[in-house]
């Protein structure tokens, strides 16, 4: 279940055949989750960080008018709650998005790898650092993006994180977010949503059938969405 997390930090630097133990070490206990569970609630203070090994996850807010806002969407090989290790309480909540596997590092194991393994630490920091820069895109596209520009440009950011995780074919891959699921990621109503979606469709830029997304025109796809992957560090070197 870890090799997922061993994918994506092979991704920016190399992994000892010691760290990789360690992290075995650390990541020890495994938890599943069903579709629309909390993996970690709002004002919770996880004694517990937690990697998604399979499946997809969402960080939200809910607003006092009830509405949902998804503000991050999370992948196998990701922490959903790194932060929370110094952060101590949760100020958002974690959902699964579909049947979810998690690995679970205790607190106290974390502060050991930190204080016994400074590369470690610094690739965990990066990991914090890479969903920094994502959030930083997602606003800029919902901010400042046609609605059409700003779903190309969160298929396309998928698109790639699977990619690395090996989790796609060809170009197409899953996603088992409904419409309103959707909606909730970029704030809009449902019939708006569906709109957005249905004019890519008539521009033959992807499919979305049965919760696989393929992409038709890579190049066209990316113009739309302004789409430039620098932000993920999706390249090896010394950290």
């Amino acid at each position: 279940m870890i090799e997922a997390l061993f994918q994506n930090l092979e991704h920016r630097d190399v992994l000892s055949g010691a760290e990789r133990v360690l992290l075995r070490a650390t990541l020890s206990k495994e938890r599943s989750f069903g579709k629309g569970d909390d993996i970690v609630a709002e004002g919770a203070r996880p004694a517990v960080s937690t990697l998604l090994c399979e499946g997809f996850a969402a960080r939200y807010k809910i607003t006092e008018g009830g509405s949902r806002q998804i503000t991050a969407l999370h992948v196998a090989g990701d922490f959903v709650d790194l932060h929370a290790f110094l952060m101590k309480t949760m100020d958002h909540g974690i959902v699964a998005l579909s049947p979810c596997r998690v690995l679970l590092a205790e607190h106290g194991e974390l502060k050991s790898l930190t204080e016994n393994s400074p590369h470690l630490t610094r690739l965990m920091w990066l990991d914090t650092l890479i969903h920094g820069a994502i959030h930083r895109s997602w606003i800029v596209a919902m901010g400042r993006r046609s609605k059409a520009s700003h779903l190309a440009h969160i298929m396309c950011e998928l698109y790639v994180r699977l990619q690395v995780t090996g989790r796609v074919e060809g170009l197409s891959f899953h996603l088992p977010l409904s419409q309103a699921e959707m909606a909730d990621v970029m704030g809009l109503s449902l019939v708006h949503m569906n709109r957005v979606i249905q004019a890519m469709r008539r521009e033959n830029l992807v499919t979305w059938i049965n919760q696989t997304i393929t992409i038709l025109d890579w190049d066209r796809l990316r113009s739309l969405a302004e789409f430039d992957p620098t932000y993920l560090n999706l390249w090896i070197e010394p950290r």
